[in-house]
């Protein structure tokens, strides 16, 4: 169905991966792979239109993420695999941030690590003694935790998060997001403010155009969930094309506020295809 469709031209597509692409479980270490996700994504590289994966997850490097869905049949490059870590290393870099505090798994603070930012995690060496504090997967997550990020902040760091989205489908159902529940309690004491690096923000969607190589407008974001995929795709003047494999049903969809309604609800994912036949030629 349409929605007030009347976007400029699609030049690149970004896929959400938990709920549009595939639904893992609430460990992230099974996958089941989604209808028409393997049939959309081998024909876009045959077709070698761009496009990328961008998952507010942060557990995994991007290499080992886009490892993990070939494996479970999805044809992903290494470089079309983007996490919220790959945006916060890029921002952090053209910033001189040298260190960082790193409230998550070891996976969470790797693309920062080959971008030459040091990290450091809880129970290390001067680890209030930091640049930045960056908030990401992080299931194991104590008082500790929360206490040297703080003492980091209250020292003059600045707070950053993967992620603002309370919750993400799984095959279990709605899973909470972590660096969500986490940052809530950094900024409970310390009031700080916190830069999201992840969907729906800017900063990604800027990202994912640079790797696309093309401008904001021309991105077709493809998610399930509005206050992430839609509100992203509404803010940067780009197509929002919405599934229902997710969080989000139809009528859901439907019903969405200005802010986050999607340019397209698509039945099938296959029909991104359909969306970007006009550029191919197809």
């Amino acid at each position: 169905m349409n929605i007030d469709y009347r976007p400029p031209p699609i030049k690149g597509l970004m896929f959400d991966v938990d709920g549009t692409l595939l639904l893992s479980d609430r460990s992230l270490g099974a996958y089941q792979v989604l209808p028409g996700a393997i049939e959309t994504i081998t024909a876009l590289r045959e077709r070698d239109f761009p496009f990328v994966l961008l998952t507010n997850g942060s557990n995994y490097p991007p290499v080992e993420q886009a490892a993990k869905l070939r494996k479970s049949g999805l044809p992903i490059a290494d470089e079309q695999m983007i996490t919220p870590s790959s945006v916060t290393a890029h921002y952090l870099s053209r910033r001189s941030v040298r260190r960082v505090l790193v409230l998550g798994t070891r996976g969470v603070g790797h693309a920062l690590e080959e971008a030459g930012i040091e990290t450091v995690y809880t129970g290390e060496s001067a680890a209030t003694e930091v640049d930045a504090v960056y908030v990401g997967w992080h299931p194991e997550c104590g008082m500790k935790d929360i206490e040297t990020a703080t003492q980091a902040i209250w020292s003059g760091a600045k707070l950053f998060s993967a992620s603002d989205v309370p919750f993400f489908a799984t095959r279990q159902g709605r899973t909470i997001g972590y660096s969500f529940a986490i940052v809530g309690a950094i900024r409970r004491l310390t009031r700080a403010p916190v830069r999201v690096m992840g969907k729906p923000s800017m900063h990604a969607l800027r990202f994912v155009a640079q790797r696309l190589g093309t401008a904001m407008p021309h991105v077709g974001v493809v998610g399930d969930d509005p206050i992430v995929e839609g509100v992203m795709a509404r803010r940067g003047g780009a197509t929002a094309l919405a599934v229902t494999t997710g969080t989000t049903s139809r009528d859901e969809w439907l019903r969405q506020p200005a802010r986050s309604r999607p340019h397209r609800v698509l039945t099938d994912l296959r029909e991104v295809l359909r969306c970007i036949a006009a550029e191919t030629g197809a």
